[in-house]
């Protein structure tokens, strides 16, 4: 089992920053490729980055030029760096991996608001 927890979410005013991390505890050794996606109320989950265990990264075409997504592995934390935030970049953030030994296992975290205001 392999435990995510997003941090660093909050409200800024457009055109600011936040950092958000998510730490891997559990058999976190066990993650593939990580990834942010994002959830706006009344809308479906949608993709925002990922970042392999090569460092390869894709993003959004919303993400790119503003969102940088990496991760430390001495820390077992994935991070999204937000930039130049807008209003429409307010939702609940969620960090994901998958499982490399049982590749259909996906796992989740809890969610960190994020929320741009005018």
């Amino acid at each position: 089992q392999v435990r995510l927890v997003e941090s660093g979410g909050g409200l800024v005013q457009a055109g600011g920053s936040l950092k958000l991390s998510c730490t891997a505890s559990g058999n976190s050794g066990r993650l593939g490729v990580m990834g942010w996606y994002r959830q706006a109320p009344g809308k479906q989950r949608e993709f925002v980055a990922t970042i392999t265990t090569h460092s390869s990264t894709t993003y959004a075409d919303s993400a790119k030029g503003r969102f940088t997504i990496s991760r430390d592995a001495a820390d077992n934390t994935l991070y999204l760096q937000m930039n130049s935030l807008k209003p429409e970049d307010t939702a609940v953030y969620y960090c994901n991996g998958n499982d490399l030994v049982t590749a259909w296992r996906v796992y989740w975290g809890q969610g960190t608001q994020v929320t741009v205001t005018s």
